[in-house]
C-alpha cells in the first residue's frame, strides 16, 4: 500500500476510516498500524484531514473533497502573494497558457470544487490536468507532489486522452519529475506542466 492508492480510494470514497482502507487495500482484518500512520503523515502535511463522522468513527477526508484546510496547509497571505503560486493561481496561468495553444478550457474545478481541476479539448484530443500549488513547507510540496500524480492516475480512464500534472515552476518539483522513473513516465505517457513567472513548459 502506498500514498497514491490511499488517495485514489479516498478519492471516490472520502471519509473512510483507517480500518475501512486496510480492508480494502490489504485485505480483511490486516494490521491497520501502517494504514493510521500513513494518515497521520498525511494529515500533518496538509493533504487530508481526520474527523468524526456521523456514526462516530473518524474518517479520512481529501482537503480538497472535505471543504476544510488544516492549519498546517495554509500558506502566509504575503508568501503566497509574492510567490503567485497558490492552485487557483496555477490553474488561472495554466488556463491562458492552455487557451494561447489553442485549447479551450472545457471547466475548471476552481477552490475546493470536486472533479478535475482542469479538462481543455482541441480538435477532438480532452486534456485532463491535476493540479498542486506551492504549499508552504519544503516537505508538504513532496506529499504533493505524489498527491497530484495519485489523483491524475485515478483519472485515466480515455486512453485517447491526454494527462498532465501542474505544479509551480521551483527547483524542488522539477527535482521531483526528475526523479520519477523514466519507465512510469513511458508506460503512463503522463507529462509534467512547470508554471512560473517565465512562463509554461511541458515536460516528459
Amino acid at each position: 500500500m502506498d500514498v497514491g492508492q490511499v488517495i485514489c480510494l479516498l478519492q471516490d470514497k472520502p471519509g473512510l476510516s483507517d480500518r475501512e482502507i486496510t480492508d480494502r487495500l490489504l485485505g480483511p482484518g490486516r494490521p491497520q498500524q501502517s494504514t493510521n500512520g500513513m494518515c497521520r503523515r498525511l494529515e500533518k502535511n496538509g493533504v487530508l484531514v481526520r474527523r468524526l463522522r456521523p456514526d462516530g468513527i473518524r474518517g479520512n477526508y481529501l482537503v480538497s473533497a472535505s471543504g476544510e484546510e488544516p492549519a498546517t496547509q495554509r500558506v502566509d497571505p504575503g508568501e503566497e502573494r509574492s510567490m503567485g503560486a497558490s492552485e487557483d493561481e496555477v490553474k488561472q496561468a495554466l488556463a491562458a497558457y492552455l487557451t494561447s495553444q489553442g485549447w479551450t478550457i472545457r471547466c475548471i474545478a476552481w477552490g475546493n470544487s470536486r472533479g478535475v481541476d482542469i479538462e481543455a479539448e482541441r480538435r477532438g484530443q480532452r486534456w485532463l490536468i491535476e493540479v498542486k500549488g506551492i504549499g508552504s513547507r519544503p516537505e508538504m510540496r513532496q506529499n504533493y507532489f505524489l498527491g497530484v500524480l495519485g489523483q491524475i492516475l485515478c483519472r485515466m480512464d480515455d486512453p485517447a486522452a491526454k494527462y498532465s500534472i501542474a505544479v509551480p515552476d521551483t527547483q524542488q518539483f522539477r527535482g521531483l519529475w526528475s526523479r520519477l522513473p523514466t519507465e512510469a513516465k513511458s508506460r503512463t505517457q503522463i507529462t509534467a506542466l512547470f508554471v512560473g513567472e517565465a512562463g509554461t513548459e511541458e515536460l516528459r
